[in-house]
């Protein structure tokens, strides 16, 4: 699973590998280093981008005692498989365009890069669990339980990503292999497959967690608004237009996440070695993409993380005070 387009004249029905320039399939004796191109620095400034808005997001959750909610525990584990992500895109551009690249630096971004994609996308999936848990039982969230349950959920997620990561260097490979490549070398068919119909299942569940968050959010709001039937046609308004925005971002989140996720899921699943490598590319791009959009769309948006960067940007503007969680994050 390599992201790399520096040479995009590839033979469309050969089914050679779309990542890897073509004099590079003929033996490591004839091996030249590329040229840079302009999808080498794509490819480069990307990862670089991923790597370290992520970082920010993970240090400034990890460096701030009061952000210990069970939300932000998953918002560390997508900060931790984002910058993954870009680590991997960085070391693929090193790979290709700074030195010779051989069977164990492609297993090795590989490997990367599908633990990267699996705990995203998992940790999205948690998120939304989140979500739904902090609407339908308000009472008992952020209790040190839930944050033991969110530990464990993680740990559990992290392992089974390192486990289905390790796949390529375990020998799911097709380097030996030409035929039995998917249209991601060098994973093989039935390897991508079984990672694209799990990627399904987790896009699946999730939607259907974000359903329920719809349905609880519809039954708060009726409750309040039966309750509050006293007020005044400025407050309704207001409460409406709030609902509204809230459902807004909803829609936006979701989109994003079907856009990235799906496109790769399902042509992971019809295509196969003799598929054209440019569709590859064009679907495997918004999925490694939405490393770089995460922590704009769950981190960035938060009120308290903005606080804490806020006031670590700009010290003499703002006054210490003790941060305030909000519940539930902001969506």
């Amino acid at each position: 699973m390599i992201l790399n387009a520096s040479d995009l004249g590839w033979d469309e029905s050969s089914g050679a590998d779309p990542f890897l320039p073509l004099d590079q399939l003929d033996g490591p004796s004839s091996y030249e280093v590329p040229p840079l191109t302009v999808w080498g620095v794509a490819l480069c400034v990307s990862g670089t981008l991923i790597a370290t808005e992520n970082a920010i997001v993970v240090t400034t959750i990890l460096a701030t005692p009061s952000l210990r909610a069970p939300v932000f525990l998953l918002l560390i584990s997508l900060g931790l498989a984002d910058l993954l992500a870009g680590v991997a895109l960085v070391l693929q551009f090193l790979f290709v365009f700074c030195v010779e690249p051989s069977d164990w630096s492609e297993l090795l971004t590989s490997g990367l890069l599908v633990t990267s994609l699996t705990a995203s996308l998992c940790s999205l999936m948690g998120v939304a669990l989140d979500r739904y848990l902090s609407l339908s039982h308000a009472l008992t969230y952020g209790s040190g339980q839930s944050r033991r349950r969110a530990a464990g959920l993680l740990l559990l997620v992290w392992l089974g990503a390192c486990v289905i990561g390790a796949g390529p260097a375990m020998g799911w490979h097709c380097l030996g292999e030409p035929d039995s490549c998917s249209v991601a070398r060098p994973l093989t068919r039935t390897y991508l497959s079984l990672l694209c119909g799990g990627f399904l299942v987790v896009v699946m569940v999730t939607l259907q967690l974000y359903a329920g968050i719809c349905r609880v959010a519809r039954r708060h709001a009726h409750a309040i608004a039966t309750q509050r039937h006293f007020q005044t046609a400025n407050h309704s308004y207001a409460s409406h237009h709030s609902s509204g925005r809230g459902f807004s971002r909803l829609i936006l989140v979701l989109s994003v996440f079907v856009g990235c996720w799906m496109p790769f899921s399902l042509w992971g699943l019809l295509g196969d070695a003799s598929s054209s490598p440019l569709y590859t590319y064009a679907t495997l791009v918004p999925a490694a993409g939405s490393s770089l959009l995460n922590p704009i769309l769950y981190s960035l948006r938060n009120k308290d993380i903005r606080k804490v960067l806020l006031q670590a940007c700009c010290p003499h503007r703002c006054q210490h005070n003790n941060a305030q969680i909000h519940y539930p994050v902001d969506v």
